[in-house]
Order: structure tokens, then C-alpha cells, then sequence
């Protein structure tokens, strides 16, 4: 009886470790080059054919917009999401910006390298946000100041795949609303 319930239960555990999620990312074709049918003449398209679609600007981070001037990138070691003293400065200068403007909004995006799968790192950017939301609510910045997203390795900063460019790439960056 007993050899029978550890059958059971070893059988119960294997099949709740089974999965069948693909975790590697589907390849993408490049289709901008590609002719659309009927590119030219749609719903989007003005009298003259030109699109009436604005482009959206999303900002550069960095100094441009509103928040305080200077640095608003907290930059990490690789497959870490320990904030790192050197980077302690920028998230007080934030800190102390959100703390005198209790209407302003930030939004910390976490961002990774290329290396590993696209779930992972977009676990990780999330990780890194949710730190720099942690060390500003520690200065005493409202949470509802703060919202915390991942872009993974989606938004480069740098292309390349060289260990300098990829540096750069594993970051936080600071953006207002």
C-alpha cells in the first residue's frame, strides 16, 4: 500500500513539472521591404494618399522632458538586479524630484542584453524597475509615483553584441509623464 502512494505521488509530481511552453523566441522575417496590397489607398490614408497616422514620440530619457536634470539610468551587472553604489546618487536626485512634485508620475523601465530567452529577460527588467522602485519608496517616494515596467531585450540602447554594448543595455531608465 504504501509503495503505491509514493507511485502515486511521484506520478502526480512529474506530471505538474511537465510543460510544454516553447521558451525560445519564434524567428522574425523581416517584412519592410515587403509590397502590402493596397499600401497607398486604405482607412489610414488622407486625399492624397498620405497617411494621417502620427507618429508617436516616446522621449530619449536622458535629460529631455520634464524631471530633474541629470543622469536617469541606473546601469547593472550582468544577470543581476543588485543596484550597485555607484548608481545611488541618480536614484536620490530622482527620489528627491518625485518627493517635491507629488503630482508627477515616473515610470522605471527595465531593460536586459541580448543574452537568454525573451520571458527571462523580461523577468529580469522587472526585477531591476521593481529594485529602483524599492530604493526610491525607501527615500520616501509614493508608490503611486512609481510603476515599474519591462521591456526585456526588446529597446536596446546600443546594438551589438560586444561586451560594451551590451553593458549598456542592461539598465533602468528613469522617464516622466
Amino acid at each position: 500500500m504504501k509503495k503505491w502512494l509514493w507511485s502515486v505521488a511521484l506520478v502526480a509530481v512529474l506530471a505538474g513539472c511537465g510543460s510544454n511552453v516553447k521558451l525560445d523566441p519564434a524567428p522574425v522575417e523581416d517584412q519592410s521591404t515587403k509590397a502590402v496590397p493596397g499600401a497607398g489607398a486604405g482607412a489610414n490614408t488622407g486625399a492624397a494618399g498620405q497617411s494621417t497616422v502620427k507618429p508617436v514620440d516616446v522621449g530619449a530619457g536622458g535629460a529631455a522632458g520634464p524631471g530633474p536634470a541629470g543622469p536617469r539610468i541606473v546601469y547593472f551587472d550582468f544577470d543581476s538586479f543588485v543596484i550597485k553604489p555607484e548608481y545611488q546618487g541618480v536614484i536620490e536626485i530622482q527620489a528627491n524630484y518625485l518627493k517635491r512634485s507629488p503630482k508627477s508620475k515616473a515610470m522605471l523601465e527595465g531593460h536586459t542584453d541580448e543574452r537568454g530567452g525573451r520571458e527571462y529577460n523580461l523577468a529580469l527588467g522587472q526585477r531591476r524597475a521593481e529594485a529602483v522602485a524599492r530604493a526610491m519608496a525607501l527615500l520616501g517616494v509614493s508608490s503611486a509615483q512609481m510603476e515599474a515596467v519591462s521591456f526585456g531585450k526588446e529597446k536596446p540602447a546600443v546594438p551589438g553584441s560586444d561586451e560594451a554594448s551590451m553593458a549598456q543595455n542592461r539598465r533602468v531608465e528613469v522617464t516622466y509623464k
